[in-house]
């Protein structure tokens, strides 16, 4: 009996840290899994303050080093020596980064209330479209860089260089935003190199498909997403979307209302 009664006990401790352990585990391991799982589908949820989307490391960034950003080898639009320089960490197939391109705005009303954009009655500004208005305007400059924030940006990426190739990468920028370019990106094409004539297809609107299949079959930019990313990792990056405002980071899908004081003092 007295070593019944202790195997009985043993079994009972083992099941109780058993459960512990796996209330712990569904508590964590559930929020991430939802976490994820959101994101991929655009979830309906209410997403987080845009400034706690990301726990971005405190890193001090100079002028020189954005500056060194326009070095021929990046996506910089402008000249390095403008009083303003926006520089954005971004991947095409990330569902914030859509938010914060404001060209998808299904998703906008998906990720909540907060990220609704004003002329869907919302308060909700998207940055990338004013930061292109100010270089447009040739008020500012900016650099898009690369950075892996969702795992199927990297084909949509190199088109992005294959268009500026042809003076097309706003073009193709605002199209792979899109709500069709989301879909394209997540479930269809992703990273397959053997599906560049359909994404040469989808993006035949913005820029020669002959020339962008080629390019994409090529791989001909393939190693400007390491490069990119090893600026992303000097920057800080932990997350996608970031933006700099000069030397200020804002690591997350901010409204661009958060940033136009420190826009306007720049200017």
């Amino acid at each position: 009996m007295t070593d019944n009664k202790k195997t009985i006990e043993v079994s009972q401790s083992a099941v109780l840290f058993a459960g512990v352990v796996m209330m712990a585990m569904m508590g964590f391991g559930g929020y991430l899994y939802g976490k994820v799982k959101g994101l991929e589908k655009a979830g309906t949820a209410a997403a987080a303050p845009a400034a706690q989307q990301q726990q971005q490391p405190q890193v001090t960034v100079t002028r020189d080093q954005l500056e060194g950003l326009f070095d021929g080898k990046t996506l910089a639009f402008g000249k390095k020596d403008s009083k303003l320089i926006f520089v954005e960490f971004s991947d095409p197939s990330c569902p914030y980064c859509h938010v914060a391109a404001g060209k998808n705005a299904s998703l906008n009303k998906q990720m909540g209330q907060q990220f609704m954009l004003k002329a869907d009655g919302g308060t909700y500004v998207a940055p990338v479209p004013e930061m292109k208005k100010l270089v447009d305007e040739g008020k500012a400059s900016m650099v898009w860089v690369y950075a892996n924030g969702h795992g199927n940006g990297e084909l949509g990426t190199e088109a992005l260089y294959c268009a500026n190739e042809k003076g097309k990468f706003w073009e193709v920028h605002d199209t792979l935003m899109s709500a069709e370019g989301y879909e394209i990106l997540n479930t269809s094409v992703k990273n397959d190199r053997t599906q560049a004539a359909k994404m040469a297809d989808f993006l035949k609107k913005a820029v020669d498909s002959k020339f962008m299949e080629s390019c994409l079959k090529d791989a001909k930019y393939k190693d400007r997403l390491t490069t990119d990313m090893e600026t992303a990792t000097k920057f800080g990056f932990s997350g996608t979307p970031s933006f700099f405002v000069n030397t200020q980071n804002f690591a997350g899908a901010y409204s661009y209302t958060e940033m136009e004081k420190l826009v306007n003092d720049s200017i």
